[in-house]
């Protein structure tokens, strides 16, 4: 899947790739309240691009947050991204770009996160650490919500019980769900 994601993103023009995810459309709109804490990613090169969703719900006023790491064997906290514009405020961490030391520590009511794989039924494949599947079951509440490229979506996935479905998924083309 990681290599079927990365030719996918290859193949799209640049201009493409600037001009997708700038903005969630109404449908995602409609479950992200005005006061919420957003949880998002710094997303990778491949990944379905997380940036304009971090700076549009920035400018709304909503609290922006990224995960943060004390370690690599740390449970996943989230802390307060004060500057999704500029990110200048991120700090290496020990899974990639986080906020520093010293942002606040916040619990996302809405939560984007970012997959391998998905399904017409709320399904997600992650990274494999597991990371967002254990912070979801400890905050059932929080709307989750995947970002992915279309070409992400495949017929089934092998699921667990420690997996945790998605509410929505936002491809370029498409708002899936909600499925819970």
């Amino acid at each position: 899947m990681r290599a079927a994601r990365g030719e996918h993103v290859a193949a799209l023009p640049a201009s493409t790739r600037a001009l997708v995810m700038h903005r969630p459309p109404g449908p995602v709109l409609a479950r992200v309240p005005e006061d919420a804490v957003v949880g998002l990613y710094v997303s990778t090169p491949d990944e379905a691009p997380s940036g304009g969703y971090a700076r549009f719900f920035h400018e709304r006023g909503n609290t922006v947050a990224l995960p943060w790491f004390a370690d690599r064997t740390a449970p996943m906290e989230f802390r307060t991204w004060a500057d999704p514009i500029g990110a200048q405020d991120l700090a290496a961490g020990p899974v990639g770009p986080q906020p520093a030391d010293d942002a606040a520590p916040v619990r996302p009511s809405v939560l984007f996160v970012p997959l391998l794989a998905f399904t017409l039924t709320g399904d997600r494949l992650g990274q494999g650490g597991g990371h967002y599947d254990r912070w979801l079951e400890s905050n059932p509440d929080a709307v989750r919500i995947g970002l992915a490229w279309d070409v992400q979506e495949v017929p089934e996935l092998p699921v667990e019980p420690h997996d945790m479905a998605l509410d929505l998924v936002v491809t370029p083309t498409r708002v899936l769900g909600p499925f819970r």
